[in-house]
C-alpha cells in the first residue's frame, strides 16, 4: 500500500470514527430525552392518578391532554375549572387530540408499531371507556364533538404535517356515535360558493365545529384560499360563508365564530392571528393575542377563548377575551386540547 492510499484509509477511518460518535450522541440525547419526559419536573403541576369523568352535569371541570412530563405524560388529565393550573387528576387514556360534549369523547390515539405508527379514532364514553375504534389514514391534528355528545369530527393529515404551506392534504371525517354512520370524509360534501357548486381536485377540508347534531361549520380549503363554511349532517352539503378563516371554533350561544386569520405580511412559517367573526353581521373582530396562534381555540364561556402556544414541555394553554379587550394571560401550563364540562 503506497503512503498516498495509507492516507487516505487513515483519513476515511477518522471520519467513520467522527461520524460514529455524532450518531452515538445524537442517539444517547434523544434517549435521555425520552427517560426524562418520563421523569417529574422539578416546579412541574403535581399530577396523581384517579377516575376522571366526562359526564355532563357535576361540578366544573376541564379534561385535556396533560404535558407535563412525568409517568402522566398524554394523559387525559382533569382539574377544577376554577382552578386550572392546580393539582391534575389523570386517567391513564392517552391522547394526541382530544375533545368531549354531552357526556362523549373522541380520543385521537397513536399506536406505537416496530417500524412505523399507525393512528385510530376512539369514542370514549363518559367513563373514558372505548365504545368504538376506527382507524385513520393519517396523523391526527382536530378533534370536535357536537353540544349533545351524539356527533364527533376529526380531521387528519394524510399528506403534509402543517397547515403553514399549501402542500399538505386533510381528510375529515364525522361520525354518529347513536347510529353508528360514519362519514368517511367531507369531500363527498356538495359545497356550493355564490350559488355555484365548487369543483376542484384541490379541496381540503378541516376544523369541524358543532352548532347542533345536524348542522356544523367548518374550512374549506381550494384555489390558494380558505373559506367557512357551514354543513348540513343530513343533506351531505354545505355553503361558503366567508373568506380567510381556518380552524373555526362556534361560541357556546352560536353567534360568533373564533379562527386563525391569515395576516398580510406576517411571515409564511407563523402568518396566523386569533379573530372573533360575528356571524349575523360579518364583522371581524381581532383578539388582543398578537403572536401567531396555531390551533383550534375553544371557548370556555360565551366571553373568552382558550387556545394552546408553544411551551417548555409542548404547550401551555393561554386565555383572552373575545371581544378584543384586555389582554391574554397563562391560563395552564404543559397542556393541551382542553374541554370545558360540568
Amino acid at each position: 500500500m503506497g503512503m498516498g492510499m495509507g492516507r487516505r484509509m487513515l483519513v476515511l477511518l477518522a471520519c467513520v470514527l467522527v461520524l460514529s460518535c455524532v450518531a452515538g450522541g445524537a442517539v444517547w440525547r434523544a434517549a435521555d430525552r425520552a427517560h426524562r419526559k418520563d421523569q417529574v419536573q422539578a416546579g412541574g403541576p403535581a399530577v396523581s392518578p384517579g377516575a376522571v369523568s366526562l359526564a355532563a352535569g357535576g361540578a366544573p371541570r376541564v379534561v385535556f391532554r396533560s404535558m407535563a412530563w412525568g409517568p402522566h405524560r398524554d394523559e387525559l388529565t382533569s382539574v377544577p375549572a376554577g382552578a386550572p393550573d392546580g393539582p391534575r387528576t389523570a386517567s391513564g387514556v392517552k391522547c394526541l387530540r382530544f375533545y368531549a360534549a354531552g357526556g362523549t369523547g373522541i380520543c385521537l390515539q397513536a399506536v406505537r408499531g416496530p417500524v412505523s405508527d399507525a393512528y385510530r379514532a376512539v369514542v370514549l364514553d363518559a367513563r373514558l371507556h372505548a365504545t368504538r375504534r376506527i382507524g385513520l389514514a393519517g396523523i391526527p391534528t382536530r378533534a370536535r364533538v357536537s353540544p349533545s355528545g351524539r356527533m364527533v369530527a376529526w380531521t387528519v393529515f394524510v399528506g403534509g404535517d402543517s397547515y403553514a404551506g399549501t402542500n399538505f392534504s386533510t381528510r375529515t371525517s364525522i361520525l354518529d356515535t347513536r347510529t353508528g354512520a360514519l362519514q368517511p370524509t367531507l369531500e363527498d360534501y356538495t359545497v356550493t360558493r355564490n350559488g355555484t357548486r365548487v369543483r376542484a381536485a384541490d379541496v381540503n377540508f378541516w376544523g369541524v365545529t358543532f352548532r347542533d347534531d345536524r348542522h356544523f361549520y367548518a374550512t374549506l380549503a381550494t384555489g390558494g384560499h380558505t373559506y367557512l363554511i357551514r354543513g348540513d349532517t343530513a343533506t351531505r352539503t354545505a355553503e361558503t360563508v366567508h373568506t380567510n378563516v381556518e380552524c373555526p371554533s362556534l361560541s357556546p350561544d352560536g353567534t360568533r365564530v373564533a379562527y386563525k386569520k391569515r395576516v398580510p405580511g406576517l411571515p409564511s412559517d407563523a402568518p396566523w392571528r386569533l379573530y372573533v367573526l360575528d356571524l349575523a353581521t360579518g364583522r371581524e373582530q381581532p383578539t388582543a393575542e398578537g403572536r401567531d396562534v396555531d390551533d383550534q381555540a375553544v371557548w370556555s364561556d360565551d366571553h373568552t377563548l382558550v387556545y394552546a402556544m408553544p411551551g417548555d414541555y409542548g404547550s401551555d394553554l393561554y386565555s383572552v377575551p373575545a371581544d378584543g379587550s384586555g389582554a391574554p394571560r397563562l391560563l395552564t401550563r404543559s397542556a393541551l386540547a382542553p374541554a370545558w364540562l360540568g
